[in-house]
């Protein structure tokens, strides 16, 4: 697997925050390899009638798999090691809204994130902790509580 230590990442956007070298992860279904982009413009997996003008990713790895395996569609969930391409930010929708800072280190860009690797070794939910999920996601979207900051 590539050292994303060795690649010159974009500055951050998000003033006062400290710096994220990585390395960084994003988690879905869509089936990538190497040199393939990730962009913004779909449909949220959490709100599917809102389409993203950035796409995400994290410095944890598990926090890729769970954003995997909650991911849209029927594909098996997949987690990347990713590079961004251009400037970034804190994840606004987390970042000081749910935790204090950035514990999650939770980033979006406007900018594509360039696969570096797959990554297998990442920790998968049990059946019953993913229903947990998918029953959270869907009571925020019953009560507007799941507002997305795009």
């Amino acid at each position: 697997m590539p050292d994303p230590g060795d690649h010159g990442y974009p500055e951050r956007v998000s003033a006062g925050a400290a710096d994220d070298r990585g390395p960084f992860f994003h988690g879905t279904k869509a089936d990538l390899g190497p040199g393939d982009l990730l962009t913004p413009g779909f449909r949220s997996n959490y709100r599917p009638e809102i389409v993203m003008n950035h796409i995400y990713f994290t410095a944890q790895r598990d926090g890729a798999g769970l954003a995997a395996e909650l991911a849209a569609g029927h594909g098996e969930p997949r987690v990347y090691l990713v590079e961004p391409t251009g400037a970034f930010e804190d994840d606004p929708n987390v970042t000081d809204k749910k935790f204090p800072g950035n514990p999650t280190r939770s980033y979006r860009s406007a900018h594509p994130l360039r696969v570096l690797a797959v990554v297998d070794d990442w920790t998968r939910l049990a059946p019953e902790a993913l229903q947990e999920w998918h029953d959270r996601l869907a009571a925020l979207r019953a009560d507007d509580r799941g507002e997305i900051i795009n």
